[in-house]
């Protein structure tokens, strides 16, 4: 039976797991990843490894492209999941009205964990100095319908991704 959630979209500031528990959620449940951070244009890849935070404007082209994505892996039949900051609600209301029924997972934690966690991952394009801003910009999405809220810091990766395939199958239409 399908799920009244037809992808789900991971989010979260930087470090927090985003990528992480959706790929173990994908590998859990058979459903196809997407990781957002590929789909940056270089512009904004070169503006956050300068420690530069993104605007509305330099978000806008890059949520389009999500979007359509989300779309895409929708109409083929699959359940996408989507590893995307989507730190304020203006971003996600734009990903819900590209699918309709749309769920979250915000992966909550403390500042000073996501800073230890950027700080120690090697090889990404975000540095620790972008933590401040990207919660400054953080509209939480605590009473956001179709919305599950997880503390990131106190459940590993395996802990994580089980809790939302558990929650994703309760979102099973009645039969």
């Amino acid at each position: 039976m399908r799920s009244l959630i037809p992808a789900l979209v991971i989010m979260g500031v930087a470090g927090c797991g985003k990528s992480s528990v959706g790929q173990a959620l994908c590998r859990l449940n058979g459903a196809t990843p997407i990781e957002g951070d590929a789909f940056h244009p270089p512009e904004n890849i070169r503006k956050m490894s300068a420690g530069i935070p993104l605007t509305d404007e330099d978000r806008s082209g890059w949520l389009g492209v999500l979007c359509e994505e989300l779309r895409r892996a929708v109409a083929a039949g699959r359940r996408p999941v989507l590893a995307c900051s989507a730190l304020k609600r203006s971003y996600r209301e734009r990903l819900r009205e590209a699918v309709p029924g749309l769920g979250f997972v915000y992966l909550e934690l403390t500042p000073a964990v996501a800073a230890r966690r950027v700080a120690e991952r090697p090889g990404h394009f975000m540095p620790a100095s972008m933590i401040d801003s990207q919660f400054a910009t953080l509209e939480a999405p605590h009473g956001e319908p179709l919305t599950l809220v997880l503390d990131a810091s106190r459940q590993d990766v395996p802990q994580l991704a089980a809790a939302i395939d558990a929650w994703w199958r309760r979102q099973q239409p009645e039969p």
